[in-house]
């Protein structure tokens, strides 16, 4: 190829053909994300422009990310963003990629907290600060805590947070779950490792070979973590405070369980976009 005459739609269409020979599921969109990317573009540009050359040093940026996207490596950690509820979170490898169905969790916190003026708001397993800081945003008379034991987790909540302009409600801490017995609050939320350890090998290569294994281990059983919040949630809850956790698909009834035996009543639970149990709500009450 002449790069010289390279157009949007050739480079397109380029990056389609090793995607989908390589079996990615969305070549298409991928490809025109990536170029979009790269020429510091909306896709909708790239549609509408299709003809417009395309200057030889992109091209190679391009065709660079299309050869590791093609291997599985992830959009989020290629772009280096990912949009989550109404905002851009920065993203980078070693931080689990936030995911559609964890929304559901921010939409329903803020049914139950929709007539809260203050609130004081506990994220355990931070990652990006995505679920914490999304609150934050839609409430600004709250305030709260977000601890992970991932350094470089704390350090992209901590910019996700300034990038928001809301680092001035919320502090990070790097510290296990078992060790952090700081302060009361009236809601602490949780997006837990929750894939049983011999799963983690079938899940897509996509997450299998480039997300951190410890953001997605829960154990023998999956709720190995999770157990450890709940115990967490017992002493760190107000009286009647709320535990919001995400779970996979086939947990509902041993969470449950764990739940209602820590003296938690249950509130509901919610379906995500596929119809899987994916978050429950509870409320301390012993």
């Amino acid at each position: 190829v002449i790069y010289r005459f390279m157009n949007i739609k050739t480079a397109i269409s380029e990056g389609v053909n090793l995607l989908s020979n390589n079996l990615i599921k969305c070549p298409g969109l991928d490809s025109e994300i990536l170029l979009a990317e790269v020429l510091n573009k909306k896709r909708e540009f790239l549609i509408l422009n299709l003809d417009e050359k395309i200057e030889e040093k992109n091209f190679l940026i391009y065709r660079d990310l299309i050869k590791q996207r093609s291997l599985g490596k992830p959009i989020a950690y290629l772009t280096k963003k990912k949009n989550f509820w109404n905002s851009e979170f920065k993203i980078c490898e070693g931080v689990l990629i936030p995911r559609p169905d964890t929304e559901i969790l921010i939409q329903e916190t803020l049914k139950i907290f929709k007539n809260k003026e203050s609130a004081n708001i506990l994220d355990i397993g931070v990652g990006s600060g995505c679920i914490i800081l999304s609150i934050l945003k839609e409430k600004p008379s709250f305030y709260g805590k977000g601890i992970d034991i991932c350094a470089k987790s704390i350090n992209l909540s901590t910019f996700n947070a300034s990038k928001l302009g809301i680092n001035n409600r919320v502090k990070f801490i790097k510290t296990d779950v078992d060790n952090f017995c700081f302060g009361k609050y009236d809601l602490i939320i949780s997006n837990p490792p929750y894939i049983k350890s011999y799963e983690i090998k079938y899940l897509e290569k996509d997450v299998n070979c480039f997300e951190p294994r410890l953001a997605l281990d829960g154990g023998l059983d999956g709720t190995l973590k999770t157990l450890k919040i709940i115990n967490k949630a017992r002493i760190l809850l107000k009286k009647n405070g709320k535990l919001v956790l995400e779970i996979a698909y086939n947990q509902k009834n041993n969470v449950v369980d764990l739940l209602k035996k820590k003296g938690f009543y249950i509130n509901k639970i919610i379906k995500d976009y596929a119809q899987n149990d994916r978050c429950i709500i509870s409320t301390k009450i012993s």
